[in-house]
């Protein structure tokens, strides 16, 4: 029986895989699935800039309008000259190609056709680009590597496309327990109920007005302003497991009634406490030298409390119109098929300088003690 062959380098596979591996990836990436929507009016953490998509450039530019605060003017006495301009802080995101791949072997170690491997190929690039994206989105969002020994990237890294990690700044970090500083922090200074009151309460009335300081805006869901907290494992198990009165079990009976349980951002969360939805993963970033010891020893997590457009991200079509490329080729003389695949983007966590001090927009950061509960 005669059998069709979608041959390497085949534009058809090429337009079909690219539209594929775009898909997997926004599935399999924990962000893309709950905390990402398009445009500058995205009601999410994170908000995707698309202007590079169809434009050329390497670089968008995106704006923080201040409030007004100037007094009013009473009577009937003259405004004219005494109106007060607008003022505009801007931040700009840029972009560059990654690029990853597989080598699918050599004819006799296959045993395969050409479509066997693309499936397996597009499987397994997926799921390294959502787990690429994922972890880069944690470090700048945290504005730190830290010391998570499973990361992709190695401990020395400093960011993609000259987007350098922005540290929170002082208005914009909060620490567990009774510690003030990273060299504060002991061991019993773990993630409670009270560490998150803290941050809501800071972000409710933190900047705006005449202050000069950006306010945090809780994203909407249902018509209901909601902050989210990602904490680590080692975090919700300090939280799980605290014994005191009006804890864990808080948390459940607000997950229990929880309007817009139906919205990403809610979906596979723990529960939600005072208005704050919770969530936990593997990717928050780690450290080991928080402590007054010297050299500090104590472990350390990064918990992220998110508002709106805590981190922007930008995409560059790759020329296909898709966020993604996918490449084949022959080497070793026709002998083995090398499958590349690659993504122009950016990331960044939003921040704008006002008054010469760097200010954090979206997101406060958590620092607690938090080590391994099974070494």
């Amino acid at each position: 029986m005669a059998k069709t062959i979608v041959g390497v380098g085949d534009a058809k596979a090429i337009k079909r895989y690219s539209a594929f591996l775009a898909v997997d990836v926004g599935r399999k990436s924990y962000f893309n699935r709950k905390f990402m929507g398009v445009g500058e009016s995205a009601q999410t953490p994170l908000q995707t800039l698309p202007h590079l998509e169809r434009d050329a450039g390497d670089q968008i530019s995106y704006d923080l309008v201040m409030q007004l605060k100037m007094k009013p003017i009473q009577g009937d006495a003259t405004l004219r000259g005494k109106e007060e301009d607008l003022k505009f802080y801007t931040d700009a995101l840029y972009i560059d190609q990654l690029r990853g791949g597989v080598n699918t072997g050599g004819q006799m170690s296959r045993k395969r056709t050409i479509h066997d491997m693309r499936q397996i190929a597009r499987v397994r690039q997926s799921e390294w680009w959502a787990r690429l994206f994922d972890e880069t989105l944690f470090m700048y969002l945290s504005g730190a590597r830290g010391v998570n020994s499973d990361f992709i990237e190695g401990t020395d890294f400093t960011g993609y496309a000259g987007n350098a990690f922005v540290a929170p700044d002082s208005q914009h970090i909060l620490y567990g327990g009774d510690a003030s500083s990273k060299a504060t922090i002991d061991s019993a200074d773990k993630l409670t109920l009270s560490a998150i009151d803290k941050a809501l309460s800071r972000a409710e009335v933190m900047g705006g007005g005449t202050t000069g300081i950006p306010s945090i805006q809780p994203c909407e869901i249902d018509g209901e302003p909601h902050f989210v907290l990602v904490m680590h494992p080692w975090q919700e198990y300090d939280l799980r497991t605290n014994t005191s009165t009006g804890q864990w079990l808080d948390i459940q009976k607000a997950a229990t009634g929880a309007e817009g349980k139906a919205n990403p951002i809610f979906k596979g969360g723990l529960g939600m406490y005072n208005n704050v939805v919770l969530h936990k993963h593997k990717g928050v970033i780690l450290f080991n030298d928080y402590g007054a010891a010297n050299p500090p020893t104590v472990s350390a997590a990064r918990a992220l409390f998110l508002g709106r457009q805590a981190g922007v991200v930008a995409f560059g079509s790759p020329g296909t119109g898709l966020r993604f490329d996918w490449n084949e080729e022959l080497e070793d003389r026709g002998n083995q098929v090398v499958i590349t695949t690659s993504s122009i983007f950016g990331v960044k966590k939003t921040a704008f300088t006002i008054d010469g001090t760097s200010r954090d927009f979206g997101v406060i950061a958590i620092d607690t003690a938090a080590a391994d509960p099974t070494a």
